[in-house]
């Protein structure tokens, strides 16, 4: 796989989780309605203090992982049924109308600062947890047998630079009163996104049997 090639990977894979409404999202409506885009930065550094030491710790336990065709066929295996299962729950909350997993519930405190939102909401999602240890590890591994930990740091720059700019973007949108979820053409995308997933997940899949 070339550089391109895994670039392009990576920003498709991880958009599902950078797009699809979660608690994350919900809570920095709240503090983007006060604070405009800036509380979207601070929330994003938030997210990244928790996320990036998660992505360092996979990738030193996953280092052999890189090599061994067993491994990484049980990786690909259990993150293409991941991206598949992600794939279908977003299209199917979409069409629904409830396009997040885990709205944070009306009753529930936010934290007061947006740097602590992103702690706390990224720290304690489910989602985000389970989609870096199936669907992540997957890049993890082809990002360590790509450049080793330069692959790991290419693949996570690939990544994170849509946190900042999707969040960013919602806490501006929050402050100037303008919602995404009722949107005809945001719920068209993430069911595209969706579509997309099951598509790589297939591809996930099916490299592994054939393998």
């Amino acid at each position: 796989m070339d550089l391109l090639t895994f670039v392009i990977t990576v920003i498709v894979v991880t958009a599902s989780g950078a797009l699809a409404p979660g608690p994350l999202f919900f809570g920095l409506l709240i503090h983007g309605s006060k604070e405009g885009a800036s509380a979207g930065f601070s929330c994003a550094i938030g997210h990244t203090l928790v996320e990036f030491p998660l992505v360092l710790a996979l990738s030193l336990g996953l280092l052999a992982a890189a090599s061994e065709p067993t491994i990484k066929g049980v990786i690909g295996l259990v993150g293409g049924v991941g991206l598949v299962g992600f794939g279908a729950l977003q299209i199917y909350s979409t069409i629904k109308n409830k396009p997040e997993f885990g709205e944070v519930p009306k009753n529930r405190s936010v934290p007061a600062s947006s740097l602590m939102l992103g702690l706390a909401l990224t720290g304690l999602n489910p989602y985000f947890i389970l989609w870096w240890l199936t669907i992540g590890s997957v890049l993890i591994v082809q990002a360590l047998a790509f450049a080793a930990i330069v692959g790991v740091l290419i693949m996570y720059i690939s990544h994170v630079w849509m946190d900042y700019a999707y969040l960013t973007a919602i806490a501006h949108l929050g402050k100037r009163g303008k919602g995404l979820i009722g949107s005809r053409y945001y719920k068209l995308v993430l069911i595209a996104f969706g579509l997309i997933l099951i598509y790589y997940g297939s591809t996930f899949i099916l490299n592994v049997v054939k393998a």
